[in-house]
Formats: structure tokens, sequence, C-alpha cells
């Protein structure tokens, strides 16, 4: 910025600004006065002044009242930009000074809710206890088209297909392993690792058809050209577990959710080599910088949780 710009800014004045644009919206310097509470020749007087600072006539003054000019339906444009940003700016300094408060929509898949979310948002809360969390479980589509459509804040979900976050914003969050669960003594529980393919000729327990693990597995067995054995889906995955304990097929899932179930059902884990087993959830908002002050903090705790995560995870 040059010098003169500098001159400017330090030139106009708020007050006056605001007068403005009462001026413009009341269509009379009266009016306007009498809304300020203010003699009407103080208003004229800064009206005046403003004008001096712009250079240029700003109002058509008539007997019937005053209309800006084509100068002054600019200033106005950027005027009331310049108060609404201040009333903003207040708005959440007032939050901090105050203690925010405020409730954050957050739609998230059930990977994330399962491993990772009861302890990070448990965190967040306990030290935000006025900030309300609403969080609904969504498959990972309908995360980003939520988040897309305004009705969520924050989603939480992966984001493997090109394209699907097109107009939304990522930061990456977490990051999990998809394992194949069989019965103890099935003939896939003694593997270190294994690969998709190789558990095709099982009948499989699938989860809802638009999830992303279902359609992960629907595009690897086509990639080896074969089909999915499905037997029944569930649209949980304690329930998974127990169909696969009762000897309706194997499953996929990620290895910390079946970890975290502590046992359910005498089921072990088997770690998937594909590469597309490894995934990244990440978080999503149309905007991150314009998110609520509320929503802000909340993006701010998860990255910082996933951080320490990633930093207490030795590397491989």
């Amino acid at each position: 910025m040059n010098a003169p710009d500098r001159s400017f800014t330090r030139r106009i004045d708020l007050t006056s600004l605001q007068l403005f644009v009462a001026v413009c919206e009341r269509g009379s310097i009266g009016k306007a006065a009498e809304q300020e509470f203010l003699a009407t020749s103080a208003v004229s007087k800064r009206l005046s002044d403003l004008e001096s600072t712009v250079g240029s006539s700003l109002l058509y003054r008539t007997a019937r009242g005053a209309t800006p000019t084509p100068a002054g339906q600019s200033l106005l444009h950027h005027a009331r930009s310049v108060l609404f940003s201040l009333d903003k700016m207040q708005g959440e300094l007032s939050e901090y000074a105050d203690g925010v408060r405020g409730h954050v929509r957050v739609h998230a898949n059930i990977s994330a809710i399962v491993q990772f979310l009861p302890e990070d948002l448990g965190t967040f809360i306990r030290a935000h206890e006025q900030i309300k969390i609403d969080l609904e479980e969504h498959l990972s589509n309908e995360v980003l088209r939520a988040v897309h459509e305004g009705a969520a804040d924050l989603g939480i979900c992966h984001t493997g297909a090109a394209g699907q976050t097109t107009g939304l914003q990522t930061l990456p969050y977490r990051q999990d392993q998809l394992a194949l669960v069989v019965p103890r003594h099935h003939p896939l529980a003694d593997r270190q690792t294994i690969a998709f393919s190789d558990s095709l000729e099982w009948d499989q327990v699938g989860l809802h058809a638009n999830s992303s693990i279902s359609l992960a597995m629907h595009a690897a067995a086509a990639a080896v050209g074969k089909g999915i054995r499905l037997r029944i889906r569930v649209t949980g995955l304690d329930a998974m577990c127990r169909m696969i304990h009762n000897g309706l097929g194997v499953g996929l899932m990620p290895q910390r959710a079946f970890e975290l179930m502590h046992g359910v059902g005498d089921l072990v884990c088997v770690p998937l080599s594909d590469a597309w087993a490894h995934r990244q959830i990440n978080l999503i908002a149309r905007d991150f910088s314009s998110l609520p002050v509320t929503a802000r903090l909340l993006v701010s705790h998860l990255s910082e949780q996933a951080g320490q995560s990633t930093a207490a995870t030795p590397s491989p």
C-alpha cells in the first residue's frame, strides 16, 4: 500500500461511514439524525467532511431527501462491508471474552465415529463445556453432500473417489487400515496379511451398498475379474462381528474399530495388503476460514489431536 492509501485509511471516520449508510437507508439526513440521536447539523457536517476526504460528492440533496450519487453508491457498498466485518469481529471477540458458546453441526462416517471421535470430541467438550456438538452418522457420500448443501458445518469421512470434494476444502484428520475379520479357527485366521482377492472364495458379510468400504470391495473384486459372494448386509460393525462369529461369512472393517470392540465374538482380524486398504480420513468444510468460531475451534482441536497421534505412532 502506498503513502496516499495509508493517509486515506487514517482519515476515514467509522462514525461518518455509519451515518452515511443511515442517510442512504432512510433517504433523509433529518431522519438519519433522528435515528442516531444527533442534531441534523452535526450529521450534515460529518457528511461534508466525508465528501472532502473521498474527494467526491456522495449525495444528491433535494427538498424531498437525499440519495447517493454514483460515487456514493460505491462508497455505500464498501461501507456496509466494513461495518459488517466490524460487527462480526465484535461478535467473535465477545465470544472469547465471555467463554465461547454455541453448537457445531458435524456429520461423520461410521469409521471415524467408532475409531477416533469419541476420545477426540470428549477432550474437546471437557475444554469447551459451553459448546454443543450435534453429531450425526452418515455414509461418506452423504457427509460430503451435507457439507456442500450447508446441512453440516463440518464433515469427517473418507474422500477416496476423484471429484468427490469438488467445491469443498479438506484437511487430513486420521488414517485407518482395513482388515479381514474371520472366525478364530477359519483357514485364513493364521495369515499375517492377506490380499482381498484371496477372501473372495468365501461368503461375505457386507455393510451398506453405498458405504466407502462396500464400494472399495466391489471395485477391487471387479479389478481381478471376480464377484463377491455377499451373504448378508448389516448397518453396523458390531452386527457384522456377530454375523461372522455365527458362521455367515467373513467381512471387512477398520482394524482399530475391530480392536476397540473388545471381542464381539471369537474372531481375529487379518490386515489387508492391498494399497487401497490404507485409507485417509479427512475434515471437510465449504470454507474453513469462514466457519463460525466454535467450528474453527473444533477443527483446530481435531487437527492437533491427529498430529499428536501421528507423532506417537512409530514409522513402519
